[in-house]
């Protein structure tokens, strides 16, 4: 079984790592691999990026790498300039110089801040990239770290500000503060100076839930009257897309909302706007509008439907302000923004135009914190070839209509002339049309096309088209890039996603492999010239394409990929998967498992030829275990086969770290499509 490799301090183990690390430099590490990392790194330290703000009080805030500080630095400007990238702007946290004092490697995730007073945040620093965080409260005004502050122990955790002096503070510092998923369900009001586990408990979720959370609407939020009570918002994730949210009412007691589980949603001081994942109440898919009473016996208003969508339509985007709701919808992979006045008893949702180029577009508040705020948007605006650009949408009057106003576009990160994408569909095994898109280089050869497939397949995670430097570095090499919207995902709404969990995930395989052979009979390309790559969910998709359908592909690059469908929950994080997956520890379910299962699905050279396979992990992955990636590879080992394998020593699930490393990942992925897919 090889579960040594599941101790990461085993000797066996790190000599068995850094036997397969060596091997895959030494074959990778080329002079290309050091051009193509050089030109990634660079685009990461770019000074003449579009910056995209957020405003704390009378500032702008922005995180910026640069050459100097690869790991980032904090900084601001004045609210009434231009946050252009030549403007002078100053440096408020500079990480790289923390790190060197603490001796220790942190990633910045983001800052928290203060509603009651916006120049306090709590710095959000993660663990080398993993999944532990650690929550530092810091003054900008001071530019300094708040001696005696909030500083929290390393952990999974989560925090929202309840006053100017105390947070609810969600960590899994002990055993009894964890879920079975080792996510926090506890929930503390932690003042400064305390100790967690000395702290009040606040709220709490329970042990088989998956996490516990909560956060205070402040009167602040609605220009309340003195002595009004906050609106108190509690919710548990009972299973990863699964939640119950509840209300403290008049009285001071948790009341849960009448409301399904299988819902997204946002909520503010007087309504909660949901989508429903189910038919339960609504045809699914359903956007629904309820007005909330927090501190009366109703607590819930009458229901009214926004948006039922139709065939091939999802709510992309969805959000209320204090007296907007916002969502976007996604029409057949085209996106459509639409805006409800909450002010208006007669209100009907309006459509706000787009610019027609724009594939994927999304929205952010421009304020940090929307308490002291105005209700003023950041909408972004992408797509494969088309660099980002920012409007502003400006929501805090109702004397003129609302539109986009342009702010700025980012430069090119590479020359799109000549190249073109589209939007196709692949038919699947059981007749169901999957759509995809493909990004063309300038030129290639028709029946010879290298392509580098990308795909995820769920969780009800959607995809929509990007902007990426480092896929334009791919299609200046000539190749071309697809994206596929596979079943499992929530691209096409929750029943896209539904569809393939448990004993149906056979379909998001089904799906993926349709859009690679469609590719071939369309003329484009053959199978020895198509790549796969994906991460976590998408490393096992990606590794079922290496041990199920072989011969439609001629690389396959998987990144720290779930493997072993047996074990996965014997690692806390793997419990919250099995409502996706299916519970090993049910025998159907494990058989059904392990028809798919990679580790278990390898069979020896004498019976079948993989094609070269590149496995990537991280030593501190705490989300999947590295054990994964390195059974997979050992047993591939065994079987007669010859993989890459290459586990970084930090960047946890997501591979973070300084520019360099980052680039290094991309760079060594590159290397090895140079080698399988564009050397024939």
């Amino acid at each position: 079984m090889d579960l040594f490799l599941e101790t990461d301090d085993d000797p066996k183990t790190l000599a068995f790592v850094a036997d397969l690390n060596k091997a895959s430099d030494e074959q990778l590490r080329t002079p290309a691999f050091e051009k193509d990392r050089d030109i990634v790194k660079a685009m990461f330290e770019r000074e003449d990026r579009l910056i995209v703000p957020s405003r704390r009080g009378n500032w702008l805030f922005d995180y910026h790498r640069t050459k100097d500080n690869p790991l980032g630095i904090w900084r601001r400007l004045p609210a009434d300039q231009e946050p252009r990238s030549d403007a002078d702007w100053e440096t408020v946290f500079d990480l790289d110089a923390f790190c060197r004092q603490e001796g220790k490697r942190w990633i910045y995730y983001g800052a928290i801040t203060c509603p009651f007073e916006p120049t306090l945040v709590l710095l959000i620093l993660s663990d080398g990239g993993s999944d532990l965080l650690r929550l530092i409260e810091f003054d900008t005004a001071a530019r300094a770290i708040v001696e005696g502050g909030f500083d929290t122990p390393t952990a999974r955790a989560h925090a929202s500000w309840l006053s100017r002096d105390e947070i609810a503070y969600f960590g899994s510092v002990d055993e009894n503060s964890a879920t079975r998923s080792g996510w926090p369900r506890v929930g503390r009001r932690l003042r400064r100076g305390q100790k967690p586990q000395d702290a009040p408990i606040y709220f709490e979720a329970g042990k088989d839930d998956v996490y516990g959370s909560a956060f205070s609407i402040d009167p602040l939020f609605w220009r309340g009257k003195p002595g009004e009570r906050p609106i108190e918002v509690f919710f548990i994730g009972h299973e990863i897309g699964k939640v119950s949210v509840h209300l403290r009412d008049g009285k001071g007691e948790i009341r849960r909302l009448d409301l399904p589980t299988e819902i997204d949603y946002s909520i503010n001081h007087s309504h909660i706007l949901w989508r429903v994942k189910t038919d339960e109440r609504f045809p699914t898919g359903s956007l629904i509008l309820q007005g909330i009473a927090p501190f009366s016996d109703n607590l819930l208003g009458e229901p009214r439907v926004l948006f039922t969508p139709r065939d091939g339509q999802s709510i992309a985007q969805m959000a209320l302000l204090k007296t907007w709701a916002l969502f976007i919808v996604s029409d057949r992979m085209v996106p459509k923004f639409y805006l409800f006045d909450l002010t208006k008893a007669d209100a009907e949702p309006e459509e706000l135009p787009l610019p027609p180029e724009l594939q994927t577009v999304n929205f952010r508040l421009l304020d940090a914190d929307l308490t002291l705020g105005e209700e003023v948007l950041t909408v972004i605006g992408q797509g494969f070839l088309l660099p980002y650009s920012t409007y502003r949408l400006d929501l805090t009057g109702r004397s003129r209509k609302p539109e986009l106003v342009l702010t700025g576009t980012a430069p090119a990160y590479f020359d799109a002339d000549g190249m073109h994408t589209e939007l196709l569909e692949a038919t699947s095994e059981d007749g169901t049309k999957v759509p995809y898109h493909i990004a063309f280089p300038k030129t290639w050869t028709k029946g010879e096309l290298p392509v580098l497939m990308y795909g995820y397949g769920g969780f009800a995670s959607p995809l929509a088209p990007y902007y990426s430097g480092n896929n334009g570095l791919w299609l200046e090499h000539g190749g071309a890039y697809v994206q596929a919207y596979i079943r499992g995902g929530g691209e096409l709404g929750p029943d896209w996603h539904h569809v393939a969990k448990g004993r149906g995930r056979h379909k998001a395989f089904e799906d993926f492999v349709a859009v690679a052979r469609d590719l071939v009979r369309r003329g484009y390309t053959k199978p020895s010239r198509i790549a796969c790559t994906g991460g976590s969910n998408g490393g096992l998709l990606t590794a079922v394409m290496l041990t199920r359908y072989p011969k439609d592909f001629g690389a396959v690059w998987t990144r720290v990929p779930v493997i072993d469908m047996s074990r996965f929950h014997v690692f806390p994080a793997g419990k919250a998967w099995m409502d996706e997956y299916g519970n090993p520890d049910v025998e159907a379910d494990l058989e059904y498992m392990l028809g798919y299962s990679p580790l278990h699905q390898v069979k020896p050279t004498a019976e079948i030829s993989y094609p070269p396979v590149y496995i990537e992990s991280s030593s501190n992955d705490d989300r999947v275990h590295p054990s994964h990636a390195r059974r997979f590879a050992k047993r591939l080992i065994e079987a007669g086969h010859r993989p890459l394998f290459h586990e970084y020593g930090s960047g946890g699930h997501g591979g973070a770290g300084d520019s360099s490393e980052q680039a290094a990942r991309v760079a060594m992925g590159y290397s090895f499509l140079r080698q399988t897919i564009m050397s024939g």
